[in-house]
């Protein structure tokens, strides 16, 4: 739909990004709206799938083609919606409400930036560097697996979530798996240390090869495979390299644009950024000064964005929202605490080595800011998110 063809009719609300937030925003507003234009921009070709699937899709034996639940075809047709693949927004023009995609003005009444983040690279050297793989989409996901095919031994650099859960995929699958980060511990930004080192036992106890406190100065080819050099001197080869430490996310568009940026594209509770009619959410936005790429915020923040869109501004609500770690090894969930508090931490017995449940309270103990289960103690999540949960208006 261009801007010509607009001219007999409402301009569409214009949704940049087809990932979880983009297409969970069509739908939603679909919901309230029957009528509403809507056209979304895609990069790629538009097909619907679970991103956090990725990270087990090994251990579920499930190819990459099979991943995708519809078609962009399909989704337009659900939706009532145009969807334009593999098409790329140049520029933001907010005075006039306008788009330029492919050389082409698009107007739009509302737009809604869902256009995701990009991994964040590692910088080392040698001449093996710029073969190390990220894997942030399907495509990308799909030249994993097809590099799986010629290998059996795999380094993952950063022991964060992502790099965590492909590595207890792969050691699942039968892959040799080191996995490599400069913390003491896995999952450091969301484990107290204590209960951090349990969690690394149990990655170990699994088979994967923890090197903690480490950081990779160079990759170098060899005829079969990959030289990874610590900065301390040892080596590990391996033979594929994959990278696991981050996103960034995408705010070049808004940015040049004249939107703010604070870390992500800032917006306030309303996922309203600092211009009239233009929104974000997603993995591109700080949504009330923070970035919160999972999926309960995700859906959250899409719900109410609907609602904004449809014409009753709606205030993101964020409940607890607990974090799952697809680690078989020692499953995981989280709740990082908002705030300064003070964690009692209890360790599972000989029959649930891995296991531990941390509490972090206030310093006077009566209000639970966060929690960390591992193993067998995940079982006790719901009565800590009740614990967590606000007190009902009165």
């Amino acid at each position: 739909m261009t801007a010509t063809q607009q001219e007999n009719g409402a301009a569409p609300v214009v949704i940049v990004g087809t990932g979880m937030a983009g297409y969970t925003v069509a739908r939603e507003l679909r919901k309230l709206d029957s009528t509403v234009p809507i056209v979304m921009i895609s990069r790629d070709d538009g097909s619907f799938y679970s991103k956090p699937m990725l990270s087990n899709a090994l251990a579920m034996k499930k190819e990459p083609q099979a991943l995708a639940s519809f078609d962009a075809m399909a989704m337009a047709s659900q939706l009532g919606a145009w969807i334009r693949v593999h098409q790329n927004v140049e520029r933001i023009m907010p005075a006039e409400h306008t788009l330029v995609v492919d050389s082409a003005l698009v107007s739009y009444r509302q737009l809604v930036l869902a256009t995701g983040a990009d991994p964040r690279r590692l910088l080392v050297g040698g001449d093996g560097a710029d073969d190390v793989l990220s894997i942030n989409d399907l495509d990308d996901y799909a030249r994993f697996r097809l590099a799986l095919t010629r290998c059996r031994s795999v380094a993952i650099l950063g022991a964060g979530l992502i790099g965590c859960e492909f590595a207890n995929d792969l050691v699942a699958a039968g892959y040799a798996v080191d996995l490599i980060d400069p913390a003491t511990t896995p999952l450091a930004r969301l484990l107290p240390l204590q209960v951090g080192e349990i969690f690394a036992r149990a990655l170990e106890g699994g088979g994967i090869r923890f090197h903690p406190g480490r950081s990779v100065s160079r990759i170098d080819r060899l005829s079969d495979g990959y030289r990874l050099s610590f900065a301390d001197g040892e080596r590990i080869d391996a033979d594929l390299v994959v990278s696991a430490i981050g996103l960034a996310p995408r705010t070049a568009l808004a940015a040049a644009a004249g939107l703010e940026i604070e870390q992500g594209i800032r917006t306030d509770a309303w996922c309203r950024t600092s211009a009239p009619d233009i929104y974000a959410l997603g993995d591109c936005a700080a949504i009330d000064g923070k970035v919160q790429p999972y999926v309960l915020p995700i859906m959250h923040a899409a719900r109410a964005l609907a609602r904004t869109l449809a014409g009753e501004p709606t205030r993101v609500a964020f409940p607890v929202m607990p974090i799952t770690v697809k680690t078989p090894a020692s499953p995981a969930v989280v709740v990082t605490p908002e705030g300064e508090g003070a964690w009692s931490i209890e360790t599972g017995d000989d029959t649930a080595v891995h296991a531990a449940r941390a509490v972090c309270t206030q310093v006077d103990g009566e209000r639970t800011l966060g929690f960390a289960l591992l193993g067998k103690s995940v079982e006790g999540k719901a009565a800590l998110i009740k614990a967590m949960a606000p007190p009902p208006n009165p």
